[in-house]
């Protein structure tokens, strides 16, 4: 092999691994806002084309009725933290929600239950159903919180609970979990 040759595959194994590794750390996207991402068509400046700059997927805008009944009791969160098999077995169960009878009448509950699979997350990290569906047992969410929150801060009667995302979160609503603007209160 003439040195040229030598010195072409060198660089062409760089650029392959080099590529490799930025797709890797897209893959690993540290912004909090990859809810819900059902494409991975992106511009040059790593923003979806059809999210008017904000990464995170095409999500739909959530019909009334889920902002109306999800919301009256807790944070409506957004429909990419668990994946469509999860939302769907929520939904048909409402009457034992997590010690509650959250009951919906069938066209809210159909209503809901399409937007939620529609926009359900597809990312690897929310693809796996967690246990009993909750959030906060998801595999993605351990990891980013199991080894920086402890015990004593979710229970700062100003957080009250691992599910009380807006406590640290502000824009957890709108699908912002960026970790640089967490602010967690006394």
């Amino acid at each position: 092999m003439n040195r040229t040759s030598l010195l072409f595959k060198m660089l062409l194994t760089l650029l392959l691994v080099a590529g490799g590794l930025q797709v890797a750390v897209a893959d690993d996207d540290e912004d909090g806002s990859w809810w819900g991402r059902k494409h991975s068509e992106s511009n040059r400046n790593g923003r979806d084309a059809n999210e008017g700059g904000r990464r995170g997927g095409l999500q739909s805008a959530a019909p009334a009725q889920f902002q109306q009944e999800c919301a009256s009791c807790h944070m409506a969160y957004p429909a990419g933290l668990l994946p469509a098999g999860s939302w769907q077995h929520l939904m048909a169960n409402l009457s034992q929600h997590f010690g509650s009878d959250a009951s919906l009448d069938a066209a809210s509950a159909t209503v809901i239950t399409q937007y939620l699979s529609s926009n359900a997350g597809t990312y690897k990290r929310v693809n796996e159903m967690p246990p009993q569906d909750r959030i906060t047992q998801s595999f993605w969410f351990a990891r980013k919180h199991d080894k920086h929150v402890d015990a004593s801060t979710w229970a700062r009667p100003s957080i009250g609970s691992r599910s009380n995302c807006v406590a640290c979160h502000q824009g957890a609503e709108q699908g912002n979990f960026n970790e640089h603007s967490v602010r967690i209160p006394g």
